[in-house]
């Protein structure tokens, strides 16, 4: 009895892993197929008015540093006047809002050149004009932009 009930045991053991290999193996037809098609993976490319904020954000961080270290201002980078032909990520962002504070933004950046005894004050304007004009448009670099500001 015993040795009947073990060969059971063993054919069915036996039995079933060989059904498991058996689903396991692929077809000709399987094998033929196109694998799934994955997504296409797409590099993120910056709007020239990205890459100018960019640029404006590295430029106002070392500017900061020489205004709080009291070292001479230098000159207004004129690159930041591209602030008014920057290709925009969306180009429905270039309002007469967009507009408005991107001259308030001018204004007071070439003011921080202009009257340098007051250039923390010019610098912090600037830096609210960011803060206000993202606001409106893009609110995900305000904590960053916020870190500009002179204390």
């Amino acid at each position: 009895m015993k040795k009947l009930l073990l060969i059971v045991v063993v054919a069915s053991i036996t039995f079933a892993s060989c059904q498991k290999k058996a689903e396991t193996v692929k077809t000709d037809d399987e094998k033929c197929a196109p694998a799934k098609k994955e997504k296409e993976f797409k590099m993120y490319e910056m709007s020239e008015m990205a890459a100018l904020m960019e640029q404006m954000y590295v430029d106002n961080q070392r500017l900061k540093e020489r205004i709080v270290n009291g070292d001479t201002i230098g000159n207004f980078p004129k690159h930041f006047l591209k602030i008014h032909v920057s290709v925009m990520t969306d180009e429905k962002d270039n309002d007469a809002f967009f507009k408005e504070q991107a001259g308030k933004f001018l204004k007071a950046q070439e003011l921080i050149y202009k009257d340098s005894l007051n250039a923390k004050k010019h610098f912090n304007d600037a830096v609210s004009s960011c803060v206000a004009c993202h606001e409106q448009k893009c609110e995900g670099p305000i904590p960053r932009i916020k870190k500009l500001y002179i204390k």
